[in-house]
């Protein structure tokens, strides 16, 4: 896409990778929005129709800039060398445009295909087998996400380099469409479950009842005074964290009223023991979670690795090169074979070579891919400052032409960028489904995609800070449209030392936030966990 943005819209290389990062910062952050309105309003069916639509309608707008000329600025070919015709505004707008249906599609789909699914399993086995059929439902749900992401980097992109940008676009199309038909037809044997209560005014009513209860002094708590357990509850107290949220679950002998057959008659003044327990277990893991957005801007440098992988040399033998936009795949083939060897070989051979069993915990796993991300970007760097000095020895001065210098090189980082993720990401999903309460499933599921939409944010705020630093006159900043004038390297460099100075970060967080659940002395429970997302990933 940023080969289009740059050689269709003639944007510059940063405006055209801010433009990608607040995109896919959009796609991943609007899926929290369409899961509040799945659960309180519309429910999961109408979410996913809706999200299909969207998404439908962006891909053919996208097709469309296309196939009209109009749609599109001139071609560079009717100016001089160096001059290229801006896209107006009304252009702009219908590419955006497209952009935005496009993530709006995304946040009704994502935010409720899983889940919908699920319960279709639920309702139509039986409590025996239920388990067993969520386990490989699970499985074929990310198997087919990572298939269609290899599809997408791969074949599609082909097409596009070979057939041209009106079949490249002209592809999704059809196969979105092909989707949403099949979605509709089988509407009738679908279970739709009924609306219910939205976690997230639960968590205001939280808010609410203990600012109304701010009065209360926790340390003179009298006898007479009580906890709102709610029906079927196993909690009988709040925990000590936190503790002026307990204010919104007391029961005080002047606030019975508030109580009519066991249920408070008034919910913002008065809220379950598990209502607050939700809210601060949410609140306890932002810190730890905010530690892989980091993660999230390394990984998210395919913007720029298309224009260093475009001016390498892509070949694998005398008559076939890679797409440049094809290389993003490597990442996900590591990632796959991550997930596959973990359990059967990594911690088997680990174990043989220190003579006990290893499981490493979740903070463990975090951890080591925040480390692993550190040297991919530091590969990424000095990859970079090779490639410039030849292209500066070959006399490539325009910013055109191949360097003699093979793109495989760029390999080493997409495969550690690869096994960072397959440590990282999925010990952070492990971990909000284990340290979340069950009735949080759905917010669980959608924190790791917020990471990343935030990391694209952060990426879009470093990207426009280093330039705005570096562009001085009429010197080329470190991310300007020359690549072999800029210094890409120096931006790579300074990704590095955010990402170390986030693993200290990360150290300071894991000491605060203690032991995960259920990691024992043993490991024994840390072990099965690990099996079972591993798995499903």
């Amino acid at each position: 896409m940023v080969l289009y943005l740059t050689r269709e819209y003639h944007l510059e290389n940063v405006a055209a990778a801010n433009v990608l990062f607040l995109w896919s910062a959009t796609t991943n952050f609007l899926p929290i929005i369409g899961a509040f309105l799945a659960d309180s309003y519309f429910g999961r069916y109408a979410m996913i129709g809706f999200g299909s639509i969207a998404s439908l309608l962006g891909m053919i707008l996208l097709w469309l800039t296309t196939v009209f000329p109009e749609a599109r600025p001139p071609s560079c070919d009717e100016f001089s060398k160096d001059t290229c015709g801006s896209a107006t505004t009304a252009q702009l707008l219908l590419l955006y445009s497209s952009f935005g249906l496009m993530s709006i599609g995304a946040g009704g789909v994502r935010s409720s295909a899983l889940a919908f699914g699920a319960d279709q399993i639920k309702t139509g086995a039986n409590s025996k087998n239920s388990g067993n059929l969520l386990q490989k439902y699970f499985s074929w749900y990310y198997v087919s996400v990572m298939a269609s992401a290899m599809v997408a980097m791969t074949c599609v992109v082909y097409i596009q380099e070979t057939a041209g940008w009106k079949v490249g676009f002209g592809v999704p199309v059809v196969l979105m469409f092909i989707s949403t038909f099949s979605f509709f037809l089988a509407s009738p044997f679908y279970f739709k479950l009924k609306v219910e209560s939205s976690l997230l005014t639960r968590f205001f009513q939280v808010a609410v009842a203990a600012f109304r209860n701010r009065s209360i002094k926790l340390s003179s708590l009298r006898p007479d005074e009580s906890y709102y357990i709610g029906k079927g509850s196993m909690l009988q107290a709040p925990s000590e964290k936190l503790r002026f949220l307990n204010k919104a679950c007391i029961i005080r002998e002047t606030d019975q009223l508030h109580l009519t057959d066991g249920k408070a008659l008034d919910p913002w003044s008065l809220c379950t023991v598990d209502q607050v327990e939700e809210l601060k277990s949410l609140i306890n893991i932002i810190p730890l979670w905010s530690t892989g957005i980091m993660l999230a801007v390394a990984s998210n440098q395919n913007t720029f690795l298309v224009l260093l992988v475009t001016s390498m040399d892509r070949r694998v033998t005398p008559n076939f090169e890679i797409p440049a936009g094809s290389f993003n795949s490597f990442v996900v083939l590591s990632l796959l074979a991550f997930v596959a060897l973990y359990n059967r070989v990594f911690l088997r051979l680990a174990s043989a070579i220190i003579g006990k069993p290893v499981y490493p915990s979740l903070k463990q796993r975090m951890g080591s891919g925040l480390v692993i991300s550190i040297f991919a970007t530091s590969v990424l760097a000095i990859v970079e400052s090779v490639r410039r000095r030849v292209a500066t020895e070959e006399e490539h001065l325009d910013g055109m032409g191949v360097v003699k210098m093979s793109a495989m090189w760029l390999l080493l980082y997409y495969i550690l960028i690869g096994i960072a993720e397959g440590f990282n990401a999925i010990a952070q999903n492990q971990f909000y489904y284990s340290e979340l309460p069950k009735t949080m499933s759905s917010i669980a599921a959608t924190l790791f995609g917020v990471s990343m939409a935030v990391g694209n944010l952060v990426a879009s705020l470093i990207i426009s800070t280093v330039q705005l630093v570096t562009e001085r006159g009429e010197m080329e900043g470190w991310v300007g449209s020359d690549i072999n004038k800029g210094h890409y390297d120096y931006y790579f460099w300074v990704i590095t030392c955010f990402s170390t100075l986030n693993f200290v970060y990360f150290l300071a967080c894991g000491k605060a936030y203690g032991p995960c659940k259920g990691e024992g002395g043993d490991g024994a429970s840390s072990r099965v966990a690990d099996e079972d997302i591993s798995v499903t990933s």
